[in-house]
């Protein structure tokens, strides 16, 4: 269940942001299928029995709980650098207007959601769109991947829905330190974002947002 199109950029930040792909160095082939699926040749050994649950995708929001906390700590050693980015709250309560004025199937229908991706001179660097939180998420993700990067640590992720355990969790495995969303966290994606030290804004709409991790990100004007 997603939006048609950027499907190997699905397939590849899907399998980032799981943990199964460690690197962009490990991709060996992608192939688009005639049936709409994804063929992805992987170098090395994948200890797919180390993952504690089973991922699909969906639109919907996969399968959360402690077993998933447990598998993104078996995953990736992950160290998020606290000192950066730093962002202002003039320009964080100013992304989801920069990101709605480039949702252009969002224009037409409604009812997409989007993420997005900004640097640290508060640059909109990319946006995706797809029906699924985590599905516009995963496209971002691959997208910047196959374009060559290989460092995510000094961006800030934007999503345009809940700020669910999922997305807390993609954004934490891709390495992203800095996440603000237009709905509201869950009690598990907070306390995820406290671990590892990532910062976590919700509520960001009408000017203003709840913080609810990684303060020391957030400087006044």
């Amino acid at each position: 269940m997603r939006t048609p199109g950027q499907d190997r950029e699905l397939a590849i930040g899907f399998l980032y942001t799981e943990g199964i792909l460690h690197r962009r160095t490990d991709i060996e082939a992608i192939k688009q299928e005639a049936d709409s699926s994804v063929s992805v040749a992987v170098s090395g050994e994948l200890d797919l029995s180390r993952l504690e649950r089973h991922f699909y995708a969906s639109s919907s929001c996969g399968v959360c709980g402690k077993a998933s906390l447990q598998a993104l700590r078996m995953n990736r050693e992950i160290h998020l650098d606290r000192s950066r980015p730093k962002h202002s709250v003039e320009f964080l309560v100013r992304t989801p207007s920069l990101v709605r004025e480039k949702q252009a199937i969002f224009e037409h229908t409604g009812g997409l959601h989007g993420a997005a991706l900004f640097d640290p001179e508060q640059k909109l660097l990319r946006i995706c769109e797809d029906v699924g939180r985590h599905n516009a998420v995963d496209k971002l993700i691959g997208a910047e991947l196959l374009a060559g990067r290989s460092d995510f640590s000094d961006l800030l992720l934007f999503v345009s829905g809940r700020a669910g355990f999922e997305l807390t969790q993609k954004s934490i495995m891709a390495g992203i330190p800095f996440m603000v969303a237009v709905g509201a966290p869950s009690s598990l994606s907070v306390e995820l974002a406290r671990e590892y030290g990532s910062t976590l804004v919700g509520f960001l709409r009408e000017n203003r947002f709840n913080l609810y991790a990684g303060t020391e990100r957030v400087v006044s004007d």
